[in-house]
């Protein structure tokens, strides 16, 4: 295989990873003030995810760090280009994570309600704005001949990036609420169930009219397949969910995520940037590096990849039990209103 398109894949793949993990960490943010009666319920949500979101959140890294060197000409142009929207993602990315780690440092309610804030905000702005990235690069953005961005953040808030990022926000905070239900148990574990299923259904609808139109828009057998599995898996989820089972629920949202993201990849390639104009589109070939930095990158990545899915996956094994109100210690759960 040309190294070319095995580096898209790659790349195509860790994002995979990245919306699959980091999403239901996002999806779990955002249903604080849905799920969280009090003090105690949120911490224990916030438990849910506490050993694993920051190792989430390294797929990010590691897809931006193969972008740079696989496809530099795609890094400069999608930094640049899209460089507020992105700033906005990694402001929001550092007010979550300071939030996770200080929420806790004081007992006071308002000190708490001040960082579940910051938690909500910097799961939403990246849930949102991920979404609105990828429908432009899907799009097609102005280019000019030297694959610089031409147009503005306002241009990228266009109706069709809007309804990707609506879209990326649902299947998130959907495959949020299914995590918490599977890592908790009593009564928040129900209520993030039904609250599951009110969120499903409003997110298969709005992901189909996303996936419709961009299907008109930039039809594809590739694309078709892709987002058929996409559907069903969804459909899938939200009936495992009724039933009770958030196991294969889970499971299932996360093939709905990988399905989906596969599904914009294939719309893309061979190109990696389309433009308005077609002359001036970026694709593998004119975007990526050279061979030997490609064969060297093959390398590495054979060896250290399946370390790092490894890892992670001893990790959510270890930390596999699920949480109740009783895991919180008595004085974690006490608030004191100042």
């Amino acid at each position: 295989m040309d190294l070319t398109i095995l580096w898209f894949w790659i790349v195509a793949g860790l994002f995979v990873g990245y919306f699959v993990l980091d999403g239901f960490d996002f999806g779990v943010g955002m249903a604080l003030p849905f799920l969280g009666k009090d003090d105690v319920d949120r911490r224990v949500m916030i438990n849910t995810i506490g050993p694993v979101w920051d190792l989430n959140e390294t797929w990010l890294i590691v897809a931006g760090a193969c972008l740079f060197a696989a496809f530099p000409e795609w890094y400069a142009t999608l930094f640049s280009g899209f460089y507020l929207a992105l700033l906005l993602i990694l402001l929001a990315l550092i007010v979550r994570g300071v939030s996770f780690e200080y929420r806790h440092q004081r007992p006071d309610s308002r000190w708490k309600a001040w960082f579940d804030g910051m938690i909500i905000v910097g799961s939403v702005v990246p849930a949102l704005l991920w979404g609105v990235a990828f429908a432009n690069i899907v799009q097609g953005v102005a280019l000019d001949a030297h694959h610089d961005y031409t147009g503005t953040l306002f241009d990228l808030l266009n109706p069709y990036a809007l309804l990707g990022g609506l879209t990326t926000l649902l299947l998130f905070f959907t495959h949020g609420v299914v995590f918490v239900s599977l890592k908790t148990e009593g009564d928040i574990r129900h209520r993030a169930q039904r609250l599951a299923s009110r969120s499903g259904i409003l997110t298969i609808v709005v992901a189909a009219a996303f996936l419709l139109w961009t299907g008109i828009a930039h039809f594809s057998v590739a694309f078709v397949i892709l987002t058929l599995l996409a559907a069903v898996s969804l459909i899938v989820a939200w009936l495992a969910n009724r039933r009770g089972a958030e196991g294969w629920s889970f499971l299932f949202m996360a093939l709905t995520i990988a399905f989906a993201v596969v599904s914009l990849f294939a719309n893309l390639f061979p190109n990696v940037m389309p433009a308005t104009d077609p002359a001036n589109s970026l694709t593998i070939a004119n975007a990526s590096s050279t061979t030997y930095t490609l064969t060297v990158m093959s390398w590495t990545a054979l060896i250290f990849l399946p370390l790092v899915v490894l890892y992670q996956g001893w990790t959510y094994w270890i930390f596999r039990k699920r949480l109740s109100r009783a895991s919180i210690p008595a004085d974690a759960a006490e608030t004191v209103v100042g």
